[in-house]
C-alpha cells in the first residue's frame, strides 16, 4: 500500500562544495569545502521552483529539476507517493568546476526526501550515501558532501560503496582558483586512457599514500604527495589554461592540484606565507590569461550536508 508524505513541512538544506582526488587519488579521495548551496524546501500540493546564483537562466523550473525528480525517486523506491515540493534553490557552488555541484544537489535532494519521511521510514545518513554514490557512479564527491572532512571511498566487485574518515592537520587550508569557463565532467573523463603502465600506477600508489600521510600528520609532504600520474597529465588538452596555472604553480613549490574534474585548480597549503605565494602566482598567471580567474579561500568543512527542520 502506497504511503503518504506529510504536506506543509518545511526544511533548509545546505551541502558543501567539495574537491574530488586532490591530484592521486582519483576517484577515491575527497575533501568537503565550507560553501554550500542552500535549498529551502516545503512540500505543497503543487511544485515550484526558485533559482538564484548558479544555472538561475538555465536549469529547469518545474518537476523535472533535479532536486525535485530525485526527491520523489527517493519516495517512490521507498513505497511513498510523491507530492508536490516548493523549492528555493540559492545555488552558490560554480557548474562545471570541479566543485562538486552535482554530488550537492542529489546529496541535498535524498538528505531532504529522507528527512521528510515518517521517521520510522527514514534510513539515515548511510542509505543517502549509498542512494548518492549510486547515482553519481562514484563515491569520491558524495563521501564528503554527506559526512564532510576528508573521505576516503571505495567500490566493490558489488557495487556495493564504502567510506572512512581521515581526520586533518588543522594546519592544511585550500585555495581555489575557479576560471570562468566550464567543463563538463563527461568531456574530462573521455581524454583519459583506458590502460596506463605499472611504473605510474606504482608512482601513484606512492603519491597517494604519501598524500594520505601529508594531509593528515605531517603538511610539509604536500607537495610530493599531490603529484599524480593517473590523470591530470591527460586531462591538460581538454584544459590547457588550467594545465599551465597548475604547472606554474607546482613550479613555485606549492601543492597544486585539478580539482575534480577541473577545470579548477585547488592548492593545499599549510600556513600563511604559501597561501599568500599561491594567490600571487593565481593573480600573476591571470593577468596573461585567455580567461578570467576569481580566488576562493574557503575553510575545510568539517560537517556534510546539513537538514534544519523549520
Amino acid at each position: 500500500m502506497t504511503q503518504q508524505i506529510a504536506l506543509g513541512q518545511h526544511l533548509i538544506v545546505a551541502p558543501p562544495a567539495t574537491s574530488a582526488n586532490l591530484g592521486p587519488g582519483f576517484d577515491s579521495l575527497g575533501l568537503a569545502l565550507e560553501y554550500r548551496d542552500r535549498l529551502e524546501i516545503r512540500t505543497a500540493e503543487q511544485s515550484s521552483v526558485t533559482l538564484t546564483g548558479q544555472g538561475a537562466d538555465t536549469l529547469p523550473t518545474d518537476e523535472s529539476h533535479l532536486i525535485i525528480a530525485q526527491m520523489h525517486g527517493y519516495w517512490k523506491a521507498r513505497g511513498f507517493a510523491p507530492v508536490g515540493i516548493e523549492l528555493n534553490a540559492e545555488n552558490n557552488i560554480e557548474h562545471a568546476r570541479g566543485m562538486g555541484s552535482s554530488a550537492a544537489a542529489i546529496v541535498a535532494a535524498f538528505a531532504a526526501a529522507d528527512a521528510l519521511l515518517p521517521e520510522e521510514a527514514r534510513g539515515g545518513i548511510d542509505a543517502i550515501f549509498q542512494a548518492a554514490a549510486a547515482w553519481e557512479g562514484h563515491p569520491d564527491n558524495v563521501a564528503p558532501a554527506v559526512y564532510g572532512g576528508l573521505s576516503i571511498s571505495t567500490t566493490d566487485a558489488a557495487g556495493s560503496f564504502s567510506t572512512v574518515a581521515v581526520p586533518l592537520h588543522p594546519a592544511v587550508r585550500a585555495v581555489l582558483a575557479v576560471p570562468s569557463n566550464g567543463l563538463s565532467t563527461e568531456a574530462a573523463r573521455g581524454v583519459l586512457p583506458a590502460q596506463i603502465d605499472h611504473a605510474q600506477a606504482s608512482a601513484n600508489s606512492a603519491s597517494a599514500a604519501l598524500l594520505i600521510h601529508a594531509l593528515s600528520n605531517d603538511p610539509s609532504q604536500l607537495l610530493g604527495g599531490t603529484r599524480d600520474y593517473l590523470h591530470q597529465d591527460y586531462r591538460a588538452v581538454a584544459m590547457p589554461e588550467s594545465a599551465a596555472l597548475l604547472r606554474a604553480l607546482r613550479g613555485n613549490s606549492l601543492a597544486a592540484v585539478v580539482s575534480g574534474a577541473g577545470p579548477t585548480i585547488l592548492t593545499l597549503v599549510s600556513d600563511e606565507a604559501q597561501l599568500q605565494a599561491a594567490r600571487a602566482v593565481i593573480e600573476s598567471f591571470a593577468t596573461g590569461s585567455s580567461v578570467s580567474w576569481s580566488i576562493k579561500v574557503p575553510e575545510l568543512a568539517k560537517n556534510g550536508v546539513t537538514v534544519e527542520v523549520l
